[in-house]
């Protein structure tokens, strides 16, 4: 019996040696191991997302300001992100002397010139030269805590400290009526602008879409996902047809998905966006299943991480 003990006593001496050992490993284990990285999703800056103006809104509750086709731009304080939370490599003279406080704004290259803005700020390498095409056009102060009519001329004040050409306050302006609204974005139109925004003076700055911010534009473009390619014929034949795109599930809804035939070049349909691209697409309200009315090609979206939900 105490050989039986004594053998049992080794075993339990044995078993709580190798418990320890492997409560080390694990611990080094955990010491030892790289940090994981942190997706880009769970950086995204909480910016103020427009919905589509429709006339009826009283007019003399917002600011209006030009709608630049440009790409989103967040400086956070220390760093120049997307919208979508990744960085933007700007060369170091681009962001030297910025304050440390939130700036939100376009990334912009003139009217007419979104695929160059892209090309340009998308690069991991910066090329110094083509950096001076583009501003900087902030439109506002995400930190700080007052209405936007009160945000503006600080916002101005911060700019105009920063001391640099190619940073600019966006001008804010006001129009008494829808009419003159829509003369106003006829101009901007002819001029190869894109549109309009509407800002609510009242409101404070908070990420997600509402109806304090608001765009306005002659037709309406919504992304959607590429999911597949019909062949063309006649003049198309060996080309594209038309793209299937697929926008994102609304809650407990199947995806819609619809095709887009027009407004591709020649170009575009011998080589066109790929399986798995985000596409722009111009459109004129919705059909009674939701799909697109006249639905047109506009560019590849190279500049948003995810699709937009439908409107």
């Amino acid at each position: 019996m105490d050989k039986r003990l004594a053998t049992i006593a080794r075993r339990v001496k044995a078993g709580v040696a190798w418990l320890r050992l492997i409560q080390v490993g694990l611990l080094l284990g955990l010491l030892l191991a790289p940090a994981l990285p942190v997706s880009a999703a769970e950086n995204n800056p909480p910016l103020m997302l427009a919905k589509v103006y429709h006339p009826g809104l009283d007019l003399q509750d917002y600011w209006v300001s030009e709608k630049y086709d440009g790409m989103r731009g967040y400086w956070d304080g220390q760093k120049l992100l997307t919208r979508g939370g990744e960085p933007i490599f700007a060369p170091v003279w681009f962001t030297a002397g910025w304050p440390d406080i939130p700036m939100d704004g376009e990334l912009w290259a003139g009217r007419g010139e979104f695929q160059q803005t892209v090309s340009i700020v998308r690069k991991l390498k910066p090329d110094d030269d083509a950096w001076r095409n583009i501003r900087f056009m902030v439109f506002d102060l995400p930190a700080h805590g007052g209405t936007f009519t009160q945000r503006i001329p600080v916002l101005n004040s911060v700019v105009l400290n920063i001391n640099q050409s190619w940073v600019q306050a966006v001008p804010q302006w006001k129009v008494a009526s829808h009419l003159a609204l829509s003369n106003m974005l006829t101009q901007h139109v002819k001029a190869q602008g894109e549109g309009l925004m509407l800002h609510r003076g009242a409101s404070l700055y908070s990420g997600g879409r509402s109806d304090d911010l608001l765009k306005v534009k002659t037709h309406e473009d919504a992304e959607a996902r590429v999911v597949g390619h019909t062949s063309g014929q006649g003049k198309y034949a060996g080309a594209l047809g038309a793209l299937l795109v697929e926008m994102p599930a609304l809650p407990g809804h199947e995806p819609i998905r619809f095709k887009i035939g027009t407004g591709l070049s020649d170009a575009e349909r011998k080589a066109p966006p790929p399986i798995g691209a985000t596409v722009t697409y111009r459109f004129r309200g919705f059909n009674d299943s939701g799909i697109p009315r006249f639905a047109s090609f506009l560019r590849i979206r190279t500049d948003l991480e995810t699709v937009n939900p439908a409107p």
